[in-house]
């Protein structure tokens, strides 16, 4: 879902601003004599590589910050000098953030809440017509003034800052959707049919690990340590 929920931020980034979107009346690539928007993608993950792309490929100005060494030579060669890949840490953060127009947040963590790497005092560093997207918004959100929203009322503003935060982004495109998340997941629905629960999850160590409860016990760790105060979890037990 996350390489839907990517280009989707793009689209969004482009649609939002737009006059008729209630933004600043920018076209995000720009045009000839005309600087293009710049895009602060934070993640270089399926999400932020797929928004990254996309933006891209609308002439948008892209800079990708990542945490991994080897994730930043993987997107350096990805895109071939085409998007700025950056180690991210607070002074690069900041100095990028006071630069964009639409930044990104595409930090997820599997099974856990996402961290916040936009703090609310790191909103004044912004430009005033800056939009923020947070992709992550399902796990929590990227950014520490975020809360969710919907597709009917998608922005909400804080401190004079506007915030994309639509909750399951997929949603808006179920064909394309669905049809991804069934090729991604047929081959462990025929397991399951075939062999049976049991023994599908004895043979198939990836399966086994993508289980989240079973038994009536909560058997993902990181699941666990996101909500510890679930009355009436048992002791989180092995898959």
């Amino acid at each position: 879902m996350g390489e839907i929920a990517g280009p989707l931020a793009a689209h969004a980034a482009a649609t939002h601003l737009s006059r008729h979107g209630e933004g600043p009346g920018r076209l995000l690539g720009g045009s000839p004599a005309v600087a293009p928007s710049r895009v602060l993608v934070i993640g270089g993950g399926a999400v932020g590589t797929q928004a990254a792309l996309l933006a891209l490929g609308m002439q948008a100005e892209v800079t990708i910050l990542d945490m991994s060494a080897t994730r930043i030579r993987q997107l350096d060669a990805l895109f071939g000098g085409r998007a700025r890949v950056l180690m991210s840490n607070a002074a690069t953060l900041d100095a990028e953030l006071r630069q964009a127009d639409v930044v990104i947040g595409a930090v997820l963590v599997p099974g856990r809440a996402a961290p916040k790497v936009v703090t609310r005092e790191q909103l004044a560093i912004l430009k005033p017509h800056a939009l923020l997207i947070d992709v992550a918004i399902d796990q929590g959100g990227a950014f520490e003034t975020s809360r969710p929203t919907t597709y009917e009322s998608p922005i909400i503003v804080v401190d004079g800052v506007r915030h994309y935060c639509v909750a399951n982004m997929p949603g808006d495109v179920p064909h394309t959707s669905t049809l991804a998340l069934t090729n991604a997941t047929a081959i462990y629905i025929r397991q399951i049919a075939d062999l049976g629960v049991e023994q599908a999850l004895a043979t198939n160590p990836a399966l086994a690990r993508g289980v989240n409860t079973r038994a009536g016990h909560i058997v993902y760790p990181a699941m666990a340590d996101a909500f510890p105060d679930i009355v009436g979890t048992p002791q989180t037990v092995s898959a």
